[in-house]
């Protein structure tokens, strides 16, 4: 059904019978439409009238160069370089077709074809100070391109982003630039911006090929395989020779196995095996930043389980140093130092993981791992007497006869001044460790961290510290005599022979 405007959309049969003249005045007409349009910035009906223009009259370069302008202010670059070129055809005098078409190669990117647009414009019009400026702009880009091509071939990706971000300020319709600068984010583990960006990109173009294999990439190094994947090969249909899609497609599918199978190595208790596994699974690909955290900590896990704690700590280290905000890295690591009386390393991590995550668990671990530090600085009486913690009543009994007989001063009577008091000293820290471990409620509060001076704990006012001969335990007193009377016998012994 014909509508009452289809005069003004399609051209009527009669005007195949007009003169060029009047052609041409018609087409000045909507020309001038066209104008009146682009000043109120009613582009898209500015478009309209430019176009009506040209179906009138086909060979005029200013009607291509007007619409061309239109479609740059609608951000329409491609086309609006097609109707430049086509301008500069038909007029190659035509500064302005010129000008716009340098300026459209810019914004697509392609700086070298923007310099031969401007260079050509200064042929005609030396002074032409747009000309002069943009040429500039499109060096600065070249420039740029160069600087970002050393940047990535020496992995110094925040300098590629940099560069990127520079050249987009004069080509920011430039998909290859955005693409790379995607791409580099990525690589720096600016998953989210780099996400954005090929999102932007993909709203325009869903089929392009790079954008899709950055969305994969961030997906990939965010240890999200399975999607990653989906995004890979949807970017290798799109471009079966995306040798870059290809790689990573294969690498996602690699680490992922490796992963699976150190997984299932360590869960049936093959601890050596899964090591193995997880080593090989790191060779695989060293910038996918956070699965290889990951296996780190995994690594770090199987070592602790192994007894190989030094080698757990460092993989938690790497660990972390990929990833910062890594708990459990933390929690391994402090476990770990707990396990070697590490405990200020401990304290340090577990205080940094409360710090990110305050909960009761992780309060508790920061509370036991300051009593540990706490305990490590007074004298470990368990070592002094040379028993376990867990030792029994006996045990610990037994222990403090064999050493207190060896350090005993009598014993060291012909020593010289220097080892007697080295030897009396040990006596006395024997002692001091026995009137403890022996003692019940002593041991209970020196196993659980407490001062022994606290709370009446010092023996009726009498100071562990104070010489050995003011203490009062009946005990001690006895295995002194005993040890007295057994080193009188052995020298009356040694005389009679």
């Amino acid at each position: 059904m014909a509508t009452e405007n289809s005069d003004a959309v399609n051209m009527d049969p009669d005007t195949d019978l007009l003169s060029d003249e009047e052609l041409e005045r018609e087409a000045e007409g909507f020309k001038e439409q066209g104008n009146a349009f682009y000043v109120k910035k009613d582009y898209a009906e500015a478009f309209n009238y430019y176009t009506k223009a040209i179906d009138m009259c086909p060979k005029n370069a200013s009607y291509y160069g007007n619409r061309a302008a239109t479609l740059m202010m609608l951000c329409r670059y491609r086309e609006a370089l097609e109707d430049s070129q086509q301008a500069v055809r038909l007029d190659s005098t035509f500064v302005k077709g010129h000008l716009r078409e340098g300026k459209c190669h810019l914004l697509l990117g392609n700086a070298m074809a923007a310099s031969r647009c401007f260079q050509r414009v200064l042929e005609l019009e030396p002074d032409n100070s747009q000309a002069q400026q943009e040429l500039k702009n499109a060096e600065s880009i070249l420039e740029y391109e160069r600087m970002a091509e050393i940047g990535f071939e020496k992995r110094d990706f925040r300098m590629v982003v940099f560069c990127m971000d520079r050249a987009l300020e004069s080509a920011s319709a430039c998909h290859r630039f955005k693409i790379l600068k995607a791409e580099c984010l990525a690589l720096l583990g600016r998953y989210p911006e780099a996400q954005s960006v090929a999102s932007d990109i993909l709203r325009m173009d869903s089929t392009n090929a790079d954008a899709l294999y950055v969305r994969g990439l961030c997906l990939y190094y965010e240890d999200c395989i399975d999607k990653a994947v989906q995004f890979f090969v949807q970017a290798l249909r799109m471009a079966p020779d995306h040798d870059k899609a290809r790689l990573a497609c294969r690498n996602a599918k690699a680490l992922k196995a490796k992963k699976e199978e150190g997984n299932k190595a360590f869960k049936e208790g093959n601890f050596e095996a899964a090591c193995e596994l997880y080593s090989e699974a790191l060779t695989i690909d060293p910038n996918n930043i956070k699965t290889n955290a990951k296996l780190y900590c995994n690594r770090a896990t199987v070592g602790s389980k192994l007894k190989k704690l030094e080698q757990a700590i460092e993989d938690c280290t790497k660990a972390i140093k990929l990833d910062e905000t890594y708990i459990k890295a933390y929690l391994r690591r402090a476990q770990c130092y707990m396990d070697t009386e590490q405990y200020e390393e401990a304290v340090r991590d577990y205080e940094k993981v409360y710090q990110t995550e305050k909960t009761k668990e992780h309060k508790h671990l920061l509370k036991n791992a300051q009593l540990e530090l706490k305990k490590s600085k007074r004298k470990d009486y368990y070592k002094v007497l040379g028993v376990d913690k867990n030792a029994t009543e006996e045990e610990i009994k037994k222990a403090y006869r064999k050493r207190a007989l060896l350090h005993h001063p009598d014993r060291h009577s012909s020593a010289s001044p220097e080892v007697q008091k080295e030897e009396e000293k040990k006596f006395k820290e024997v002692g001091e460790a026995f009137s403890v471990l022996s003692d019940p409620k002593k041991k209970s509060r020196y196993d659980s961290g407490q001062d022994l001076e606290d709370d009446g704990m010092n023996m009726g006012g009498q100071h562990l510290g104070k010489p050995w001969s003011e203490r009062s335990n009946a005990f001690v007193k006895k295995f002194n005599l005993v040890v007295k009377l057994s080193l009188f016998f052995l020298t009356f012994c040694l005389h009679q022979i």
